[in-house]
C-alpha cells in the first residue's frame, strides 16, 4: 500500500507501524460516535424531567440528532471526494467538539431548543465521521473480507455506547424523581431550581467529551495515513456516479433497509428506560438504565459473535436469521409487557448487533472507490430513520402505551428480513 507524504523510502516495519496507528485511530472513532449516540437515550429521560416533556417531545432529541446525519451526509461525501477520507474526518471531529461545547450555554440558559441545536451540530460531525470511516475500513484490506473487517471495527462502537450510558447513569442522572403531585406542591422558585439543576447536570460530561474529541482530532492530524485516506478524488463525473448508483437495485434496497434498521435500533434503545418504568411501575430511573447497559453489553457480544460466525456463514444469511429472531422478540414485548418483555428487548440487542455494518457493506458491494464515497453518503443519510421512526414511536406511545410502540421496530425488522432474503437469493444465483 502506498503512503502519502512519503518522500523517502521506509522499511516495511515502519510502514506496518504507521498502518496500525492509522487503523487504531479510525477504530477509536467508532467508540466516540457510539458514546454520543447512546448518551441521547439518557438525555431523553433527563430532558423529560428538566423540561416536563411528553414522550413525543422528548423524542425530538433523536429527531434533531438524526436530522443532522441526513442533511450533512451528502456534504460530507462531497468533502470526502474533495479532501480525502482524512480531511473529512477532521471536519467531523471539529463539528463534534463544537456541538459538545454548546451544551454548556444551553444548560446555563435552560433552553431545550438550544440543546436540540447542539445535538444537531454533534450529529453533523458524526455524519462526516461515519461517511468517511465506514468505507475507509472496507478498502483497507482484501475485498472478500470487507464485511467481516467492518463488523470488527464496529465491534468497538458498543464499547462507546456502554461508556455513554454509564456516564449518563452516574454523572447526569441525579436519582431525584418527583411525582406530578410533589412538583405541584413546590413553590415556583423551588420547582424552577429543580429543573435548572437537572438541566445543568449535562454541562460537565459534555465539556469533557468536547475536550477529548479535540485531542483526538490533533492526534489524527499528526498521524500519517495511507494514501487512500488522504488523496483527492476526480471531481468530474459526479452525475455519472450518481446515475450508476440509482440504477443499482442492491444499493437502493440497502439504503431502505438501513433506514428501517436505524429506526428500530434507536427506537428500542431510546424508549427502553421508558418501557421498563411503564411496564414495571416503581422502577427507579437508575435501575431502569441498568437494562440499557445490559442491552449494550449483549449488543457488543453479538458484534464479536456475529463477526466470528461470518467466517462460516454468509453475511446475508446471518442478517436474515437475526432479523427473523428480532421480529419474534419485539412481538413478545408487545404482547407480554412486563419483566419478560424487558428481557426480550434486551435480547433483541444481541441480534441487532451485526445489522448496520452488514447492510452497509452489502450495499457497497463491488463499487469502485469514487462510487463508494458517494454511496456511503446515502447509506449514512438513511440514519434519518432514527429521527422519523423514533418520533413515530413516541406518538404511538402517547396514544396507545409504550408497549404498543414496539410495533414500529417489529415492522422494521420485517423489512430487513426481506432485504436479507433477496440479497441471499441473488448471491446464490
Amino acid at each position: 500500500m502506498h503512503y502519502a507524504d512519503s518522500g523517502t523510502t521506509r522499511s516495511s516495519g515502519q510502514i506496518a507501524r504507521t498502518a496500525f496507528a492509522a487503523f487504531a485511530l479510525i477504530v477509536s472513532l467508532f467508540f466516540l460516535w457510539g458514546m454520543a449516540n447512546n448518551l441521547n437515550d439518557i438525555l431523553i429521560k433527563q430532558f423529560k424531567k428538566a423540561f416536563e416533556l411528553s414522550d413525543f417531545q422528548a423524542g425530538l432529541v433523536q429527531s434533531a440528532f438524526y436530522l443532522g446525519y441526513f442533511l450533512l451526509a451528502i456534504p460530507a461525501g462531497i468533502c470526502m471526494r474533495r479532501f480525502g477520507y482524512k480531511g473529512a474526518l477532521l471536519i467531523g471531529l471539529a463539528l463534534y467538539a463544537a456541538g459538545a461545547f454548546l451544551f454548556y450555554p444551553a444548560a446555563a440558559q435552560h433552553a431545550y431548543g438550544l440543546f436540540l441545536a447542539a445535538l444537531f451540530v454533534i450529529a453533523s460531525g458524526l455524519a462526516f465521521l461515519e461517511t468517511s470511516a465506514n468505507p475507509l475500513v472496507t478498502v483497507l484490506g482484501p475485498a472478500e473480507s470487507a464485511t467481516r473487517r467492518l463488523n470488527l471495527a464496529q465491534s468497538f462502537n458498543p464499547l462507546g455506547s456502554i461508556t455513554g450510558v454509564l456516564v449518563g447513569q452516574h454523572f447526569i442522572f441525579s436519582g431525584i424523581e418527583h411525582t406530578p403531585a410533589e412538583l405541584a406542591a413546590m413553590t415556583a422558585d423551588a420547582r424552577q431550581a429543580y429543573y435548572a439543576a437537572e438541566s445543568a447536570a449535562v454541562q460537565t460530561p459534555y465539556l469533557v467529551i468536547g475536550l477529548v474529541v479535540v485531542v483526538w482530532a490533533v492526534l489524527i492530524a499528526l498521524t500519517q495515513f495511507p494514501a487512500t485516506a488522504v488523496q483527492e478524488s476526480d471531481r468530474a463525473g459526479g452525475a455519472t456516479h450518481l446515475g450508476k448508483l440509482f440504477r443499482n437495485a442492491n444499493f437502493l434496497l440497502a439504503v431502505i433497509a438501513q433506514f428501517f434498521y436505524v429506526g428500530a435500533q434507536v427506537g428500542i434503545w431510546s424508549y427502553l428506560i421508558r418501557y421498563v418504568q411503564g411496564t414495571v411501575p416503581g422502577t427507579p430511573e437508575k435501575s431502569a438504565a441498568d437494562y440499557l447497559t445490559a442491552s449494550l453489553i449483549v449488543f457488543m457480544l453479538g458484534r464479536f459473535a456475529g463477526t466470528a460466525a461470518m467466517r462460516a456463514l454468509a453475511p446475508a444469511r446471518i442478517l436474515a436469521l437475526f432479523a427473523g429472531i428480532n421480529i419474534a422478540l419485539t412481538a413478545y414485548a408487545i404482547l407480554f409487557p412486563g419483566q419478560f418483555g424487558i428481557y426480550a428487548l434486551v435480547a433483541a440487542s444481541f441480534f441487532m448487533s451485526v445489522m448496520f455494518p452488514t447492510i452497509f457493506s452489502l450495499g457497497l458491494g463491488n463499487l469502485g472507490d469514487d462510487d463508494r464515497k458517494l454511496a456511503s453518503s446515502f447509506l449514512v443519510m438513511a440514519i434519518i430513520g432514527g429521527a422519523v421512526l423514533t418520533a413515530l414511536m413516541g406518538a404511538v406511545s402517547d396514544r396507545f402505551g409504550i408497549h404498543s410502540a414496539m410495533a414500529v421496530p417489529t415492522i422494521c425488522f420485517a423489512v430487513i428480513l426481506g432485504y436479507a432474503l433477496r440479497t441471499r437469493r441473488l448471491a446464490a444465483a
